[in-house]
């Protein structure tokens, strides 16, 4: 897969609320997507600003993601770090909305983040392997090569201690070619 891929489900509403189908193997694959989702995650942030990320994990569990928001909106990242990519250390940003119903898919290979956009925000994202806490990495959110476009200054984001202490780009030994 080249790069991330924004998809856009259905939505079927009426008077009673909605419906929509936000994983199908067979539509994903006419998309060229034929990744097999092995677990599910979901945060809560609570204050707009959070920043969650850059994060990836080395190969042999690397992972790719599709994202999406439940409740709330997020600046969604991908920052390819492929060596051998021609889009090496360039980003995508998407806002993703519970209202847009909007799903990024970013594949390995990719370091990815997002910043809440309001309060009490969550987001559900599928992975390809399972969470390997020896192969977690990440990169700085604020990393001035990558100029990442975040929405508030950093005396505003809410960050973990982890993400706080993360290298830059430049600084990280090849992990994906």
């Amino acid at each position: 897969m080249a790069g991330p891929v924004l998809i856009t489900p259905r939505r079927f509403g009426d008077h009673r609320g909605f419906f929509l189908e936000t994983y199908s193997a067979r539509d994903f694959a006419a998309l060229g997507i034929s990744d097999v989702f092995v677990q599910d995650n979901h945060s809560l942030s609570a204050r707009p600003g959070t920043i969650r990320g850059m994060h990836f994990q080395l190969p042999p569990h690397a992972q790719a993601k599709l994202v999406r928001v439940l409740r709330g909106a997020i600046l969604d990242i991908a920052v390819d770090i492929r060596r051998s990519s021609p889009s090496y250390g360039r980003h995508v940003a998407v806002e993703l909305t519970a209202e847009n119903a909007q799903q990024l898919y970013i594949p390995a290979g990719f370091a990815h983040g997002f910043c809440t956009l309001g309060p009490d925000t969550e987001v559900a994202y599928k992975v390809t392997d399972l969470y390997a806490p020896d192969c977690d990495r990440g990169i700085a959110w604020d990393d001035p090569d990558l100029a990442l476009p975040w929405p508030f200054d950093a005396a505003m984001v809410q960050l973990s201690d982890k993400d706080r202490r993360a290298p830059r780009l430049r600084d990280l030994p090849t992990a994906f070619d």
